[in-house]
């Protein structure tokens, strides 16, 4: 059972298609992204054909995740993560491949749509976060759709030479 499509002002949330891994490809890896995904400098690869097709693949494997598209085209990933039927809750992951595509309110719209999606349709009661201290832009996103920090774990991630904290956010359903 695939991911229903999820369809905002600007972004839509669907499955992937095959075009997607050649997109995927030409993207590459983006020195600035993969750093606020606590990737090390020295430890960026090079996207490969294979390795996109492969990572597309895991996007249409996973029960919950949806490619972001923006003006027709692949732009990025979403996806809920550790589904808990029992307690109602889950993580939520989401990156945007694109650098030309960064800042302009996409990732909080793609946000938003799966979040009206999670609370809504699969009706769950919490969504939960982690993020690096530093990925400014992305906290600035979670907390624009509502996403309040409950914690600091200290020192998870040594990117480049430092530690790093990883801020916890959370966001309910009655909050949303």
């Amino acid at each position: 059972m695939s991911s229903p499509i999820l369809e905002g002002r600007n972004v839509r949330l669907r499955p992937p298609c095959a075009d997607d891994a050649e997109v995927r490809f030409a993207l590459g890896t983006n020195a600035e992204i993969a750093e606020m995904y606590g990737v090390n400098k020295e430890d960026i690869k090079p996207v490969t054909r294979e390795g996109a097709a492969r990572w597309v693949q895991g996007i249409a494997d996973h029960l919950h995740a949806w490619v972001i598209e923006i003006d027709g085209a692949f732009a990025g990933v979403i996806r809920l993560d550790n589904v808990n039927r029992q307690d109602r809750r889950a993580t939520m992951a989401i990156g945007i491949y694109d650098p030309a595509l960064l800042g302009k309110g996409f990732g909080t719209e793609a946000i938003a749509l799966l979040l009206d999606h999670a609370f809504g349709e699969m009706k769950l009661h919490r969504i939960g976060i982690r993020v690096l201290a530093y990925n400014k832009r992305a906290i600035r996103a979670y907390e624009k759709c509502g996403f309040v920090v409950e914690g600091r774990e200290r020192e998870t991630a040594y990117v480049n030479g430092s530690w790093h904290d990883d801020i916890m956010m959370g966001l309910l359903d009655r909050e949303f």
